[in-house]
C-alpha cells in the first residue's frame, strides 16, 4: 500500500512539472516587432495569456525600449514615477509570473502617446477549455508547441503505466 501511495505522489509531482510546461512565447506585435506603426489594444486582445507565458519584444536598441508600469502611469504616458521594471536589450523577454493585469509602454520621447503601450490580462494557468482561437503567431513556435503537447501526452501514459 505504501508502494502505491509513493507512486502516485512521484505521478502527482511529474504531472506538475509537464504542466508547467505548456507556457507560450508571444512575439509582441507579431512579425513587426516592438514598432510605432503596431496597434498593441487589438494585438493583445487576440490572445489569451496565463501565468507562465513570455511576452518577446524585439526591436532596435536606443530606439525603442519597454517599461512595465502601473495603470495609472499608463494612462497617462509620463513614467517619472508607476515603473515596476525597465528593459532596453532590443530582444527582452518579460515572464508572466503572476495573475494579474500588466500594462507596458515605450517610454522614448511621444512613442507611448502615439500607441506603444498596451495591457494584457493574465489568468491563473491553463484552464479546460476547448478554444483553440486565437492562436500564437507564427513567431511564437507553434509546431514546437505541437510537438511539445505530444511529448507532454506520452509521458504521461507513460508514467501513469509505470506507476498504477
Amino acid at each position: 500500500m505504501e508502494d502505491k501511495i509513493g507512486r502516485l505522489i512521484i505521478l502527482i509531482i511529474c504531472c506538475s512539472i509537464l504542466k508547467g510546461a505548456v507556457s507560450q512565447v508571444y512575439s509582441v506585435g507579431d512579425e513587426s516587432g516592438w514598432s510605432s506603426e503596431v496597434d498593441y489594444g487589438s494585438w493583445s486582445e487576440k490572445y489569451n495569456f496565463t501565468v507562465g507565458d513570455v511576452l518577446e519584444f524585439t526591436y532596435n536598441k536606443g530606439q525603442h525600449n519597454v517599461f512595465e508600469v502601473t495603470e495609472s502611469t499608463y494612462r497617462t504616458c509620463d513614467a517619472s514615477s508607476g515603473v515596476l521594471a525597465k528593459y532596453e536589450s532590443g530582444d527582452d523577454k518579460v515572464e508572466l509570473t503572476e495573475s494579474k493585469k500588466y500594462w507596458f509602454i515605450c517610454n522614448v520621447s511621444g512613442h507611448c502617446i502615439g500607441g506603444m503601450r498596451f495591457g494584457v490580462d493574465v489568468k491563473a494557468g491553463n484552464t479546460s477549455s476547448t478554444n483553440l482561437d486565437p492562436t500564437p503567431s507564427a513567431n511564437s513556435g507553434n509546431a514546437f508547441d505541437t510537438w511539445s503537447l505530444g511529448l507532454r501526452i506520452f509521458a504521461f501514459q507513460f508514467l501513469l503505466r509505470l506507476f498504477c
